[in-house]
């Protein structure tokens, strides 16, 4: 919540787009109103699958879409995730996995170099956009650690942090820092 409280006292605008199950969607387009997107977070799904891609270009989409609008400049995407993708971006799109695709695929199924090599290209075209910053918070244990999440920051030219214990107030400390950072 105090992330939103600083949105709101810096006029900044806020979007929400969970990511779980088959796709990302944007369940709160950019505003500043901070009712409505404190509303909308207390009732954000969590669970399931980790559309990845799917997330990363939902989020650039709704960034175009703002500044085409003229109300934003500056697009601070903040990917909250371990990085660890598993639901393929044909299927986000409504369309089934062809395994011939994959070279790696087992049982029908992506390849966990699939899926990251998909999201890095997902990452690298964010890195494209004029105005987009990327924050990605590793929420994966350091000690198991298969360090994705990071290569997502990389490719996307974002900056990188990586908490022991993925709360509110960790998560907030974290983002304001490094907003403060990129503003």
């Amino acid at each position: 919540m105090s992330l939103l409280t600083e949105a709101y006292q810096s006029r900044d605008q806020i979007s929400l787009i969970p990511f779980q199950g088959d796709a990302a969607e944007v369940l709160l387009p950019p505003t500043k109103s901070i009712a409505m997107a404190k509303k909308r977070l207390e009732q954000m799904p969590c669970g399931g699958g980790s559309p990845l891609a799917h997330a990363l270009q939902q989020a650039m989409l709704t960034g175009i879409n703002a500044q085409k609008s003229g109300d934003v400049g500056k697009v601070v995407v903040v990917l909250i995730s371990d990085g660890r993708a598993n639901v393929p971006l044909c299927v986000s799109m409504g369309e089934e996995f062809d395994p011939e695709a994959d070279e790696d695929s087992k049982d029908g199924k992506p390849s966990r170099k699939y899926l990251k090599e998909e999201t890095l290209a997902c990452a690298k075209q964010m890195a494209a956009l004029p105005g987009f910053n990327l924050l990605c918070i590793d929420t994966e244990n350091k000690f198991i650690s298969t360090g994705v999440a990071k290569d997502i920051a990389d490719a996307a030219w974002g900056k990188y942090h990586q908490i022991a214990k993925a709360d509110g107030n960790a998560i907030a400390s974290v983002t304001n820092q490094a907003l403060n950072s990129i503003k």
